[in-house]
């Protein structure tokens, strides 16, 4: 592989520290390295040496050979030299609107994207470093970019801009998991709070509600701590601290004032999650459209609240589908695992589709 041969050379020089001057990186790196991709270096109407532009110079420009205009800028400064370059060639290769800026000092090899969005940093494809990258990643990506005939033709700039996407995804990515996992925690879903709440029962072999995982992460984001000091850390053993806590707020619950007045009578299920499955119980036997309507809604993003399969209710989980739902009504089933607010955000969903009739006669409190 010629191209892998002469990379091998210039990666020995470079450690020898052959290339002193912009000078000798030219001569000794770049042009050797467009000749080995095909380049006519001694053809001065394609490959052309202090390109004037405004009355300012690039040390090459890579032109087609039918219409000679610039495809590639290309910016040279000596090992070690970095700092301003890269932006002033930039700046050259946006206002004249050539596709791609590579500026390299013998080692780097930066290739840009001008025309891209973003900061010009951001408008970087890829950093070649021949001393760092194995050789046939380095022939990989000077053959992507720069190999004559395929700049020629746009298959280069084409990758170019695939590799440019790839990047500015990863980087958008990167930039919103944070922004994603503190919605998160600041809103966590049923979903989230039934990973936390699994996770403590294999720890200690007690299972909370998720209530109180909810209340845990909502302390957590509060405080800006990994383990709020009131939450110790998670023994294995059946006696944990934890467990103590969780049956506490079991019995709380338990005593709170969670209640349901309908058409003159008052119920008291005990909990959040028996107010809500006795008032859809209340709902279905005075209308009996209200089941099939509620069924229709969209609801959480991948599982349904009430459904006729109780699979649906927990989808991938048939084993949190068969013990963590209730039949309301023979056929009807619903999801028992969900937290207060998302109890409260099913009432009023459940509610907003009864007459107005029959919404004046209830009243709940969780």
């Amino acid at each position: 592989m010629p191209v892998a041969n002469h990379i091998e050379k210039v990666r020995e020089r470079l450690r020898r520290g052959e290339f002193p001057s912009e000078a000798a990186v030219s001569q000794g790196v770049v042009l050797p390295s467009l000749h080995e991709l095909g380049w006519p270096v001694f053809d001065t109407n394609v490959v052309i040496p202090e390109y004037s532009v405004e009355g300012r110079r690039v040390d090459f420009a890579l032109c087609h050979p039918v219409n000679r205009r610039p495809l590639i800028y290309i910016e040279v400064k000596k090992v070690g030299i970095s700092d301003g370059a890269d932006r002033q060639l930039f700046e050259y290769a946006f206002l004249q609107g050539v596709p791609m800026a590579i500026f390299t000092n013998g080692q780097e090899w930066n290739f840009y994207l001008p025309g891209e969005q973003g900061r010009y940093d951001e408008r970087r494809v890829y950093k070649l470093d021949l001393l760092e990258r194995d050789i046939e990643e380095s022939v990989y990506r000077l053959e992507r970019y720069l190999q004559y005939e395929r700049v020629c033709s746009g298959e280069a700039m084409k990758a170019a801009r695939s590799d440019y996407q790839n990047v500015a995804r990863a980087r958008e990515i990167e930039a919103t998991l944070p922004k994603a996992w503190k919605s998160l925690l600041e809103e966590p879903d049923s979903l989230l709070l039934e990973l936390l709440a699994d996770k403590v029962e294999d720890l200690c072999g007690y299972k909370p509600d998720l209530d109180v995982c909810s209340r845990f992460i909502t302390t957590v984001m509060r405080n800006h701590v990994d383990v709020p000091p009131q939450y110790p850390t998670l023994p294995r053993t059946r006696n944990s601290l934890l467990a103590e806590r969780i049956e506490t707020d079991d019995r709380v619950r338990a005593d709170s004032e969670c209640f349901i007045m309908f058409e003159g009578k008052t119920y008291k299920p005990g909990s959040a999650i028996k107010t809500m499955l006795k008032l859809f119980q209340l709902l279905a036997e005075a209308d009996p459209g209200f089941l099939d309507r509620f069924a229709a809604m969209k609801h959480g993003s991948k599982r349904k609240y009430i459904a006729r399969n109780r699979l649906e209710l927990y989808p991938d989980r048939p084993d949190l589908a068969n013990q963590c739902s209730v039949e309301i009504i023979p056929g009807w089933w619903m999801g028992k695992n969900y937290s207060k607010r998302d109890i409260k955000h099913i009432i009023e969903m459940a509610l907003g589709i009864v007459s107005p009739t029959l919404r004046a006669k209830i009243q709940y409190e969780l």
